[in-house]
Protein backbone atom coordinates (compact mmCIF):
# COMPACT_ATOMS: atom_id res chain seq x y z
CA UNK A 1 0.00 0.00 0.00
CA UNK A 2 1.05 3.59 -0.66
CA UNK A 3 1.76 5.57 2.54
CA UNK A 4 -0.92 8.15 3.29
CA UNK A 5 1.43 11.13 3.04
CA UNK A 6 2.66 10.04 -0.40
CA UNK A 7 -0.89 9.36 -1.57
CA UNK A 8 -1.92 12.85 -0.51
CA UNK A 9 1.11 14.32 -2.29
CA UNK A 10 0.19 12.48 -5.51
CA UNK A 11 -3.42 13.66 -5.26
CA UNK A 12 -2.20 17.22 -4.76
CA UNK A 13 0.10 16.96 -7.77
CA UNK A 14 -2.72 15.60 -9.96
CA UNK A 15 -5.05 18.40 -8.82
CA UNK A 16 -2.36 20.97 -9.63
CA UNK A 17 -1.94 19.59 -13.15
CA UNK A 18 -5.71 19.43 -13.72
CA UNK A 19 -6.02 23.10 -12.81
CA UNK A 20 -4.43 23.93 -16.18
CA UNK A 21 -7.10 22.18 -18.24
CA UNK A 22 -9.76 24.92 -18.17
CA UNK A 23 -7.52 27.91 -17.42
CA UNK A 24 -6.26 29.77 -20.52
CA UNK A 25 -4.32 32.12 -18.24
CA UNK A 26 -2.38 29.30 -16.58
CA UNK A 27 -1.77 27.66 -19.97
CA UNK A 28 -0.44 30.93 -21.38
CA UNK A 29 1.86 31.39 -18.39
CA UNK A 30 3.19 27.83 -18.69
CA UNK A 31 3.60 28.27 -22.46
CA UNK A 32 5.82 31.32 -21.88
CA UNK A 33 7.76 29.61 -19.10
CA UNK A 34 8.34 26.55 -21.29
CA UNK A 35 9.69 28.71 -24.13
CA UNK A 36 12.05 30.43 -21.68
CA UNK A 37 13.36 27.20 -20.12
CA UNK A 38 13.79 25.41 -23.47
CA UNK A 39 15.46 28.49 -24.98
CA UNK A 40 18.06 28.64 -22.20
CA UNK A 41 18.79 24.92 -22.64
CA UNK A 42 19.24 25.55 -26.38
CA UNK A 43 22.14 27.92 -25.68
CA UNK A 44 24.01 25.05 -24.03
CA UNK A 45 22.82 22.58 -26.66
CA UNK A 46 24.01 24.80 -29.50
CA UNK A 47 27.50 24.98 -28.02
CA UNK A 48 27.53 21.21 -27.63
CA UNK A 49 26.59 20.35 -31.21
CA UNK A 50 29.13 22.79 -32.71
CA UNK A 51 32.14 20.67 -31.72
CA UNK A 52 31.30 17.68 -33.88
CA UNK A 53 30.35 19.87 -36.84
CA UNK A 54 33.55 21.91 -36.71
CA UNK A 55 36.33 19.44 -35.94
CA UNK A 56 34.80 15.95 -36.15
CA UNK A 57 35.95 15.40 -39.75
CA UNK A 58 39.37 16.91 -39.02
CA UNK A 59 39.89 14.66 -35.99
CA UNK A 60 39.07 11.56 -38.02
CA UNK A 61 41.29 12.76 -40.86
CA UNK A 62 44.17 13.21 -38.43
CA UNK A 63 43.72 9.81 -36.77
CA UNK A 64 43.10 7.88 -40.02
CA UNK A 65 45.62 9.71 -42.18
CA UNK A 66 43.25 9.93 -45.20
CA UNK A 67 40.44 12.12 -46.54
CA UNK A 68 38.40 9.24 -47.95
CA UNK A 69 36.63 8.65 -44.65
CA UNK A 70 36.54 12.26 -43.44
CA UNK A 71 32.77 12.27 -43.84
CA UNK A 72 32.40 9.21 -41.59
CA UNK A 73 32.30 11.13 -38.27
CA UNK A 74 29.35 13.17 -39.51
CA UNK A 75 27.68 9.96 -40.69
CA UNK A 76 28.24 8.25 -37.32
CA UNK A 77 27.12 11.30 -35.39
CA UNK A 78 23.90 11.55 -37.37
CA UNK A 79 23.38 7.78 -37.27
CA UNK A 80 23.67 7.95 -33.50
CA UNK A 81 21.23 10.83 -33.44
CA UNK A 82 18.77 8.67 -35.40
CA UNK A 83 18.63 6.05 -32.68
CA UNK A 84 18.53 8.75 -30.03
CA UNK A 85 15.67 10.57 -31.79
CA UNK A 86 13.55 7.42 -31.64
CA UNK A 87 14.51 6.83 -28.00
CA UNK A 88 13.91 10.44 -26.89
CA UNK A 89 10.62 10.61 -28.81
CA UNK A 90 9.24 7.47 -27.20
CA UNK A 91 10.55 8.47 -23.77
CA UNK A 92 8.88 11.87 -24.13
CA UNK A 93 5.60 10.26 -25.26
CA UNK A 94 5.58 8.02 -22.19
CA UNK A 95 7.00 10.30 -19.48
CA UNK A 96 6.98 13.85 -20.87
CA UNK A 97 9.46 16.25 -22.47
CA UNK A 98 11.37 16.81 -19.23
CA UNK A 99 12.48 13.20 -18.89
CA UNK A 100 13.10 12.65 -22.60
CA UNK A 101 15.13 15.81 -23.26
CA UNK A 102 17.16 15.68 -20.04
CA UNK A 103 18.15 12.05 -20.66
CA UNK A 104 19.12 12.70 -24.28
CA UNK A 105 21.37 15.66 -23.46
CA UNK A 106 23.20 13.84 -20.66
CA UNK A 107 23.84 10.82 -22.92
CA UNK A 108 25.25 13.20 -25.55
CA UNK A 109 27.58 14.69 -22.93
CA UNK A 110 28.88 11.22 -22.05
CA UNK A 111 29.56 10.62 -25.75
CA UNK A 112 31.64 13.80 -25.92
CA UNK A 113 33.70 12.56 -22.97
CA UNK A 114 34.26 9.31 -24.90
CA UNK A 115 35.58 11.27 -27.90
CA UNK A 116 38.10 13.04 -25.65
CA UNK A 117 39.33 9.74 -24.23
CA UNK A 118 39.57 8.25 -27.76
CA UNK A 119 41.76 11.15 -28.89
CA UNK A 120 44.03 10.76 -25.85
CA UNK A 121 44.61 7.02 -26.39
CA UNK A 122 44.39 7.28 -30.21
CA UNK A 123 41.62 4.68 -30.48
CA UNK A 124 39.66 4.81 -33.74
CA UNK A 125 37.11 2.26 -32.52
CA UNK A 126 36.39 4.25 -29.36
CA UNK A 127 36.19 7.45 -31.42
CA UNK A 128 33.55 5.97 -33.73
CA UNK A 129 31.57 4.43 -30.86
CA UNK A 130 31.67 7.70 -28.91
CA UNK A 131 30.53 9.73 -31.92
CA UNK A 132 27.45 7.47 -32.11
CA UNK A 133 26.65 8.24 -28.47
CA UNK A 134 27.52 11.93 -28.91
CA UNK A 135 24.83 12.06 -31.61
CA UNK A 136 22.21 11.83 -28.85
CA UNK A 137 22.95 15.45 -28.01
CA UNK A 138 22.31 16.55 -31.58
CA UNK A 139 19.01 14.65 -31.72
CA UNK A 140 17.89 16.05 -28.38
CA UNK A 141 18.84 19.60 -29.30
CA UNK A 142 16.70 19.24 -32.43
CA UNK A 143 13.76 17.63 -30.62
CA UNK A 144 13.69 20.41 -28.03
CA UNK A 145 12.03 22.59 -30.70
CA UNK A 146 8.86 20.53 -30.32
CA UNK A 147 8.53 21.32 -26.61
CA UNK A 148 7.70 24.93 -27.37
CA UNK A 149 4.71 23.86 -29.49
CA UNK A 150 3.03 21.64 -26.91
CA UNK A 151 0.88 24.48 -25.53
CA UNK A 152 0.86 26.68 -28.64
CA UNK A 153 -2.32 27.11 -30.66
CA UNK A 154 -2.38 26.49 -34.41
CA UNK A 155 -1.48 30.13 -35.19
CA UNK A 156 1.57 30.15 -32.89
CA UNK A 157 3.33 26.87 -33.69
CA UNK A 158 5.95 27.96 -36.22
CA UNK A 159 6.68 31.06 -34.16
CA UNK A 160 7.14 28.90 -31.04
CA UNK A 161 9.52 26.61 -32.92
CA UNK A 162 11.56 29.56 -34.16
CA UNK A 163 11.76 31.22 -30.73
CA UNK A 164 13.44 28.20 -29.17
CA UNK A 165 15.78 27.82 -32.15
CA UNK A 166 16.96 31.43 -31.99
CA UNK A 167 18.69 30.79 -28.69
CA UNK A 168 20.62 27.88 -30.17
CA UNK A 169 22.42 30.56 -32.20
CA UNK A 170 24.30 31.93 -29.21
CA UNK A 171 25.92 28.62 -28.31
CA UNK A 172 26.20 27.39 -31.90
CA UNK A 173 28.08 30.49 -33.07
CA UNK A 174 30.29 30.66 -29.98
CA UNK A 175 31.28 26.97 -30.24
CA UNK A 176 33.14 27.07 -33.60
CA UNK A 177 34.79 30.38 -32.70
CA UNK A 178 36.17 28.81 -29.52
CA UNK A 179 37.98 26.10 -31.49
CA UNK A 180 41.42 27.67 -31.02
CA UNK A 181 40.74 28.59 -27.37
CA UNK A 182 39.57 25.09 -26.49
CA UNK A 183 42.37 23.58 -28.57
CA UNK A 184 44.98 25.53 -26.61
CA UNK A 185 43.29 24.60 -23.34
CA UNK A 186 43.33 20.94 -24.33
CA UNK A 187 47.05 21.09 -25.14
CA UNK A 188 47.73 22.73 -21.78
CA UNK A 189 46.25 19.73 -19.97
CA UNK A 190 47.84 17.10 -22.22
CA UNK A 191 44.91 16.44 -24.58
CA UNK A 192 45.16 16.61 -28.41
CA UNK A 193 44.04 20.06 -29.60
CA UNK A 194 41.27 18.77 -31.90
CA UNK A 195 39.61 17.13 -28.91
CA UNK A 196 39.39 20.51 -27.16
CA UNK A 197 35.98 21.50 -28.53
CA UNK A 198 34.55 18.23 -27.20
CA UNK A 199 35.45 19.35 -23.66
CA UNK A 200 33.09 22.27 -24.21
CA UNK A 201 30.50 19.92 -25.74
CA UNK A 202 30.55 17.56 -22.75
CA UNK A 203 30.03 20.37 -20.25
CA UNK A 204 27.36 22.08 -22.38
CA UNK A 205 25.25 18.98 -23.00
CA UNK A 206 25.31 17.85 -19.39
CA UNK A 207 24.40 21.35 -18.17
CA UNK A 208 21.49 21.46 -20.66
CA UNK A 209 20.19 18.12 -19.40
CA UNK A 210 20.41 19.03 -15.71
CA UNK A 211 18.80 22.44 -16.32
CA UNK A 212 15.82 20.91 -18.16
CA UNK A 213 15.34 18.21 -15.54
CA UNK A 214 15.19 20.80 -12.76
CA UNK A 215 13.30 23.61 -14.48
CA UNK A 216 10.81 22.04 -16.94
CA UNK A 217 8.02 21.69 -14.37
CA UNK A 218 5.14 21.15 -14.85
CA UNK A 219 5.80 19.22 -18.01
CA UNK A 220 4.13 20.98 -20.99
CA UNK A 221 3.53 17.74 -22.89
CA UNK A 222 1.80 16.11 -19.93
CA UNK A 223 -0.47 19.16 -19.66
CA UNK A 224 -1.09 19.13 -23.43
CA UNK A 225 -2.22 15.49 -23.32
CA UNK A 226 -4.64 16.30 -20.49
CA UNK A 227 -6.01 19.29 -22.42
CA UNK A 228 -6.49 17.24 -25.59
CA UNK A 229 -9.16 15.18 -23.85
CA UNK A 230 -11.33 18.32 -23.71
CA UNK A 231 -10.81 19.02 -27.45
CA UNK A 232 -10.10 22.67 -26.69
CA UNK A 233 -7.16 25.05 -27.03
CA UNK A 234 -6.63 28.71 -26.08
CA UNK A 235 -7.12 31.12 -28.99
CA UNK A 236 -5.06 34.27 -29.57
CA UNK A 237 -7.56 36.33 -27.52
CA UNK A 238 -7.26 33.95 -24.55
CA UNK A 239 -10.64 32.25 -24.96
CA UNK A 240 -11.03 28.48 -25.13
CA UNK A 241 -12.07 27.25 -28.59
CA UNK A 242 -13.13 23.79 -29.75
CA UNK A 243 -10.68 22.01 -32.07
CA UNK A 244 -10.91 18.97 -34.30
CA UNK A 245 -7.82 16.78 -34.04
CA UNK A 246 -7.26 14.16 -36.69
CA UNK A 247 -4.04 12.74 -38.05
CA UNK A 248 -3.20 14.05 -41.53
CA UNK A 249 -0.91 11.49 -43.16
CA UNK A 250 -0.27 13.63 -46.24
CA UNK A 251 0.88 16.48 -44.01
CA UNK A 252 3.23 14.16 -42.10
CA UNK A 253 4.75 12.80 -45.33
CA UNK A 254 5.25 16.27 -46.82
CA UNK A 255 6.68 17.74 -43.61
CA UNK A 256 9.09 14.82 -43.21
CA UNK A 257 10.19 14.97 -46.87
CA UNK A 258 10.92 18.70 -46.68
CA UNK A 259 13.15 18.21 -43.63
CA UNK A 260 14.86 15.09 -45.04
CA UNK A 261 15.85 16.74 -48.33
CA UNK A 262 17.11 19.92 -46.67
CA UNK A 263 19.09 17.83 -44.16
CA UNK A 264 20.81 15.79 -46.89
CA UNK A 265 21.93 18.89 -48.79
CA UNK A 266 23.01 20.81 -45.69
CA UNK A 267 24.99 18.00 -44.04
CA UNK A 268 26.72 16.88 -47.26
CA UNK A 269 28.10 20.31 -48.15
CA UNK A 270 28.80 21.39 -44.57
CA UNK A 271 30.70 18.21 -43.70
CA UNK A 272 33.34 18.56 -46.39
CA UNK A 273 33.76 22.34 -46.26
CA UNK A 274 36.37 22.24 -43.42
CA UNK A 275 38.43 19.62 -45.31
CA UNK A 276 38.08 21.64 -48.55
CA UNK A 277 39.29 24.76 -46.73
CA UNK A 278 42.29 23.05 -45.10
CA UNK A 279 43.38 21.80 -48.54
CA UNK A 280 43.35 25.39 -49.79
CA UNK A 281 45.58 26.71 -47.02
CA UNK A 282 43.02 27.96 -44.51
CA UNK A 283 43.71 27.52 -40.79
CA UNK A 284 41.48 26.23 -38.00
CA UNK A 285 40.50 29.78 -37.04
CA UNK A 286 39.21 30.47 -40.56
CA UNK A 287 37.40 27.14 -40.63
CA UNK A 288 35.75 28.01 -37.32
CA UNK A 289 34.72 31.41 -38.69
CA UNK A 290 33.02 29.95 -41.78
CA UNK A 291 31.27 27.21 -39.81
CA UNK A 292 30.27 29.81 -37.21
CA UNK A 293 28.56 31.87 -39.92
CA UNK A 294 26.92 28.71 -41.22
CA UNK A 295 25.55 27.60 -37.87
CA UNK A 296 24.47 31.14 -37.07
CA UNK A 297 22.55 31.17 -40.37
CA UNK A 298 20.94 27.86 -39.42
CA UNK A 299 19.36 29.36 -36.31
CA UNK A 300 19.41 33.19 -36.27
CA UNK A 301 16.86 33.60 -39.12
CA UNK A 302 14.40 31.91 -36.76
CA UNK A 303 13.78 35.44 -35.43
CA UNK A 304 11.53 35.93 -38.48
CA UNK A 305 11.17 32.49 -40.09
CA UNK A 306 8.49 31.27 -37.70
CA UNK A 307 6.43 34.42 -38.21
CA UNK A 308 6.75 34.05 -42.01
CA UNK A 309 5.73 30.37 -41.85
CA UNK A 310 2.65 31.22 -39.75
CA UNK A 311 1.72 34.20 -41.95
CA UNK A 312 2.68 33.08 -45.50
CA UNK A 313 2.12 29.35 -45.05
CA UNK A 314 4.16 26.18 -44.77
CA UNK A 315 4.38 25.45 -48.53
CA UNK A 316 5.56 28.94 -49.52
CA UNK A 317 8.47 28.75 -47.09
CA UNK A 318 9.29 25.20 -48.22
CA UNK A 319 9.76 26.52 -51.76
CA UNK A 320 11.92 29.32 -50.35
CA UNK A 321 14.04 26.63 -48.66
CA UNK A 322 14.66 24.78 -51.92
CA UNK A 323 15.53 27.99 -53.79
CA UNK A 324 17.98 29.13 -51.10
CA UNK A 325 19.72 25.74 -50.97
CA UNK A 326 20.00 25.73 -54.77
CA UNK A 327 21.77 29.10 -54.68
CA UNK A 328 24.06 27.93 -51.86
CA UNK A 329 25.13 24.85 -53.84
CA UNK A 330 25.88 26.87 -56.97
CA UNK A 331 28.00 29.44 -55.09
CA UNK A 332 29.91 26.72 -53.21
CA UNK A 333 30.58 24.88 -56.49
CA UNK A 334 32.03 27.88 -58.32
CA UNK A 335 33.71 29.74 -55.43
CA UNK A 336 37.55 29.73 -55.54
CA UNK A 337 38.92 27.61 -52.70
CA UNK A 338 40.83 30.58 -51.25
CA UNK A 339 37.81 32.94 -51.24
CA UNK A 340 36.63 33.38 -47.66
CA UNK A 341 33.86 35.80 -48.69
CA UNK A 342 32.22 33.39 -51.15
CA UNK A 343 32.59 30.43 -48.80
CA UNK A 344 30.96 32.42 -45.99
CA UNK A 345 28.17 33.43 -48.40
CA UNK A 346 27.60 29.86 -49.60
CA UNK A 347 27.59 28.33 -46.12
CA UNK A 348 25.35 31.10 -44.78
CA UNK A 349 22.79 30.49 -47.54
CA UNK A 350 23.08 26.77 -46.81
CA UNK A 351 22.13 27.45 -43.19
CA UNK A 352 19.25 29.76 -44.10
CA UNK A 353 17.78 27.21 -46.53
CA UNK A 354 17.98 24.53 -43.86
CA UNK A 355 16.27 26.86 -41.37
CA UNK A 356 13.37 27.54 -43.75
CA UNK A 357 12.94 23.83 -44.43
CA UNK A 358 13.18 22.72 -40.80
CA UNK A 359 10.67 25.22 -39.40
CA UNK A 360 8.10 24.83 -42.21
CA UNK A 361 8.43 21.02 -42.08
CA UNK A 362 8.23 20.90 -38.29
CA UNK A 363 5.11 23.07 -38.28
CA UNK A 364 3.49 20.69 -40.77
CA UNK A 365 4.28 17.72 -38.52
CA UNK A 366 2.74 19.41 -35.47
CA UNK A 367 -0.33 20.47 -37.51
CA UNK A 368 -0.81 16.93 -38.77
CA UNK A 369 -0.55 14.91 -35.53
CA UNK A 370 -2.61 14.29 -32.41
CA UNK A 371 -1.12 14.77 -28.94
CA UNK A 372 -1.78 11.12 -28.11
CA UNK A 373 0.86 10.06 -30.67
CA UNK A 374 2.65 13.35 -31.41
CA UNK A 375 5.96 12.89 -29.54
CA UNK A 376 6.38 9.34 -30.87
CA UNK A 377 5.69 10.51 -34.44
CA UNK A 378 8.06 13.45 -34.02
CA UNK A 379 10.77 11.08 -32.84
CA UNK A 380 10.20 8.80 -35.83
CA UNK A 381 10.38 11.73 -38.26
CA UNK A 382 13.61 12.92 -36.62
CA UNK A 383 15.01 9.41 -37.15
CA UNK A 384 14.48 9.90 -40.88
CA UNK A 385 16.11 13.32 -40.69
CA UNK A 386 19.12 11.89 -38.87
CA UNK A 387 19.47 8.96 -41.27
CA UNK A 388 19.31 11.34 -44.23
CA UNK A 389 22.03 13.38 -42.58
CA UNK A 390 24.10 10.23 -42.11
CA UNK A 391 23.65 9.41 -45.79
CA UNK A 392 24.62 12.94 -46.75
CA UNK A 393 27.72 12.85 -44.55
CA UNK A 394 28.88 9.46 -45.84
CA UNK A 395 28.14 10.40 -49.45
CA UNK A 396 30.02 13.69 -49.17
CA UNK A 397 33.41 12.14 -48.42
CA UNK A 398 33.06 9.58 -51.19
CA UNK A 399 32.01 12.14 -53.83
CA UNK A 400 34.84 14.51 -52.93
CA UNK A 401 37.37 11.66 -52.88
CA UNK A 402 36.23 10.37 -56.29
CA UNK A 403 35.54 13.76 -57.86
CA UNK A 404 35.67 17.14 -56.08
CA UNK A 405 34.04 19.54 -53.65
CA UNK A 406 32.44 21.55 -56.52
CA UNK A 407 30.81 18.33 -57.80
CA UNK A 408 29.43 17.63 -54.33
CA UNK A 409 28.00 21.16 -54.16
CA UNK A 410 26.30 20.80 -57.54
CA UNK A 411 24.77 17.47 -56.51
CA UNK A 412 23.38 19.21 -53.43
CA UNK A 413 21.92 21.97 -55.58
CA UNK A 414 20.15 19.44 -57.79
CA UNK A 415 18.70 17.56 -54.77
CA UNK A 416 17.29 20.81 -53.40
CA UNK A 417 15.16 21.19 -56.53
CA UNK A 418 13.18 18.08 -55.51
CA UNK A 419 11.40 20.20 -52.91
CA UNK A 420 9.33 21.86 -55.63
CA UNK A 421 7.44 18.73 -56.84
CA UNK A 422 6.93 17.71 -53.19
CA UNK A 423 5.23 21.03 -52.48
CA UNK A 424 3.15 20.77 -55.66
CA UNK A 425 1.96 17.30 -54.58
CA UNK A 426 1.12 18.62 -51.11
CA UNK A 427 -1.25 21.17 -52.60
CA UNK A 428 -3.22 18.35 -54.21
CA UNK A 429 -4.80 17.54 -50.85
CA UNK A 430 -5.12 18.78 -47.33
CA UNK A 431 -1.71 19.76 -45.93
Amino acid sequence: MIPKDKEEALEGQTASLQSYIHSPEKQKTLYKRTLFVVSISQIFGGAGLAAGVTVGALLAQQMLGTDAYAGLPSALLTLGSAGAALFVGRLSQAFGRRTGLATGFIIGGLGAIGVIIAAIINSILLLFASLLVYGAGTATNLQARYAGTDLANSKQRATAISMTMVFTTFGAVAGPNLVNVMGNFALSVGIPSLAGPFILAAAAYILAGVFLFIMLRPDPFVIAKMIEVTNQEPSNNGQMTTIEQTENKRGIIVGATIMVLTQIVMVAIMTMTPVHMIHHGHGLGEVGLVIGFHIGAMYLPSLVTGILVDKLGRTVMAIAAGTTLLLAGIIAAFAPGDSMILLVMALSLLGIGWNFGLISGTALIVDSTETSTRAKTQGTVDVLIALSGAAGGAMSGIIVSVSSYPTLSLVGAIISLLLIPVVIWSRGGKS
